[in-house]
């Protein structure tokens, strides 16, 4: 069995855009993406989370911190009815040269194997033209999360939206 799948990138699209977070305390949900998350878990979406944490490489933060962070991310979401499916994440420095790291598409391909996921018939949402660059080269669909709309064309994705949560309406018209 193949699933339709949203791939969402993690720091600036499901959370505030924190400098390395480094810490649980300072990780938080951005408005809006609960409900967006339990829309897509109520339509049949995978919900798969695809992040580039090089902070781990940089010796920022340790992979036991990264996992107390990942871990309330899917606490508080399951609190609101929203449930992560799988977390892919890059733990490499953009020099390191990595197969992993977006926007390659090794992350969206390892989960599709993983899962059982149809890439033709799958989202990739993210705040950065790299979520875009990766989820194209998956054979994904793609959204742009951009607040300021107006001020970044959006050519390069399928569609531009505010939130994720805009996004979400976008996607289950388009799908």
């Amino acid at each position: 069995m193949s699933y339709r799948a949203v791939f969402l990138d993690r720091d600036g699209t499901i959370a505030r855009d924190v400098h390395y977070c480094r810490d649980p305390r300072d990780f938080e949900i951005l408005p809006r993406v609960p409900i967006a998350i339990r829309t897509l878990n109520e339509h049949g979406f995978k919900v798969v989370v695809i992040t580039n944490q090089s902070g781990i490489a940089r010796g920022y933060f340790t992979l036991e911190t990264l996992s107390r962070i990942h871990e309330k991310m899917t606490t508080e979401l399951a609190r609101d009815g929203a449930g992560i499916d799988a977390i892919y994440m890059c733990p490499h420095h953009p020099d390191d040269g990595c197969v992993c790291r977006k926007p390659r598409p090794a992350l969206l391909l390892q989960a599709a194997r993983d899962i059982g996921i149809a890439l033709d018939r799958s989202y990739m949402i993210g705040d950065d033209l790299k979520d875009v660059q990766a989820g194209r080269a998956a054979g994904c669909r793609t959204v742009w999360l951009q607040p300021d709309a107006g001020e970044r064309p959006g050519a390069d994705s399928d569609h531009v939206a505010v939130d994720l949560f805009e996004a979400v309406e976008w996607l289950l018209k388009d799908a």
